[in-house]
C-alpha cells in the first residue's frame, strides 16, 4: 500500500507539472498573438498616415499648378479642360500633319468663363487682331463701333490665350474657313454667349469679312468664320471685322486638302491649320 500511495502521488505530481507546462505554453502563445496584433495595427496606421500624406501632397501640387496657370491670364476661368479632355475631334487634328510645313504649337486649353470682362474699348479706337496661323498671319481690323459686345468678347478671349493652339476645324474652299472652337467639333465655346449684333439688311458677307458663327438667336460664343468669297449668307451673323492683310494666307489655308465631315460636308481638313496666337493692338 505505501508503494501504491507513492505511485499515485508521483503520478499526480507529474500531471500537475504537465498542466502547468501547458498553461505556460498557452500564456506564451497568447502574449505572442497579442504582440503580433499590435504590430499589425501599428503598421496599418503608419501606412494609412503615409497614404493620406501623399494624397495631401498631390492635392497641393495640383492646386499650385492651377493657380500658376490662371495667374498668366487677365481673368480666372471658371474651369480648365486639359488637352486630353478636349475630345476626339481635337485629338484627331493633333495627330495629323501640320499644314504649310509648319510645326504644331502647344495644345489648346478650353477655358470656361461666366462672362467676358469689359475691355474698355473706345468705339472710335482702331482695333486689330493678328491671327498667327500655320500658314501665315491674318490681320483683321475689328469694328467696335458696329459690334461693341462682339469685339469686346473676342478681345477678352484673345487676351486670355483662349484661341492659342486651336485649329480651323472647317475649311470650305470658295466659301469660309471656321475656327475658335477648342474642341474642334463645331460645338465648343467659352462657357457663355453674347447678344446678337447683326449688320443691317442688305449686308453681304463677301471675301475678307470676319463674322461670328452661331447656332441660332443669341448663341454667339467664340467660333468665327472668314469669308473666302461671296457666301450668299443673309445678315444673321455678328460681324467682327474685315481682313486687311493676309489674303495669301487665306489662299494657302483654302488649298488644304479636305474630306467629308461627319455631316457630309466636304470641309474636314486633312492637314491641321493651327491658330498659334491672336495678338490684339488698340490705338486711339
Amino acid at each position: 500500500m505505501p508503494s501504491e500511495k507513492r505511485d499515485r502521488q508521483h503520478r499526480n505530481r507529474e500531471e500537475k507539472r504537465k498542466r502547468l507546462q501547458r498553461a505556460q505554453r498557452n500564456a506564451l502563445l497568447k502574449r505572442r498573438l497579442i504582440q503580433s496584433i499590435w504590430i499589425a495595427l501599428i503598421v496599418m496606421a503608419v501606412v494609412t498616415v503615409s497614404n493620406l500624406t501623399k494624397g495631401s501632397n498631390t492635392t497641393t501640387t495640383t492646386t499650385t499648378t492651377t493657380t500658376q496657370s490662371s495667374s498668366t491670364t487677365i481673368a480666372e476661368p471658371t474651369t480648365y479642360t486639359t488637352p486630353s479632355g478636349l475630345g476626339p475631334a481635337y485629338e484627331a487634328f493633333r495627330g495629323r500633319q501640320v499644314a504649310c510645313g509648319a510645326t504644331a504649337p502647344p495644345p489648346a486649353r478650353q477655358m470656361q468663363f461666366d462672362a467676358p470682362e469689359d475691355q474698355q474699348i473706345d468705339p472710335a479706337a482702331t482695333v486689330t487682331a493678328t491671327i498667327a496661323t500655320s500658314c501665315g498671319d491674318i490681320v483683321v481690323q475689328l469694328d467696335p463701333a458696329a459690334a461693341p459686345q462682339t469685339v469686346n468678347s473676342f478681345v477678352f478671349l484673345a487676351r486670355q490665350g483662349f484661341f492659342d493652339g486651336t485649329v480651323f476645324h472647317r475649311i470650305v474652299p470658295g466659301f469660309v474657313i471656321q475656327g475658335g472652337d477648342p474642341t474642334s467639333a463645331g460645338t465648343g465655346g467659352p462657357g457663355y454667349t453674347i447678344a446678337d449684333e447683326f449688320p443691317p439688311a442688305g449686308f453681304t458677307y463677301d471675301r475678307d469679312v470676319v463674322a461670328m458663327a452661331n447656332s441660332g438667336p443669341d448663341s454667339t460664343g467664340s467660333q468665327f468664320f472668314i469669308a473666302l468669297g461671296d457666301t450668299g449668307l443673309k445678315p444673321g451673323f455678328s460681324v467682327l471685322g474685315t481682313v486687311i492683310d493676309g489674303d495669301a494666307t487665306l489662299d494657302a489655308i483654302a488649298a488644304v486638302p479636305v474630306a467629308p465631315s461627319a455631316s457630309g460636308e466636304n470641309s474636314d481638313p486633312q492637314e491641321t491649320v493651327y491658330i498659334n496666337t491672336v495678338t490684339i493692338d488698340i490705338t486711339g
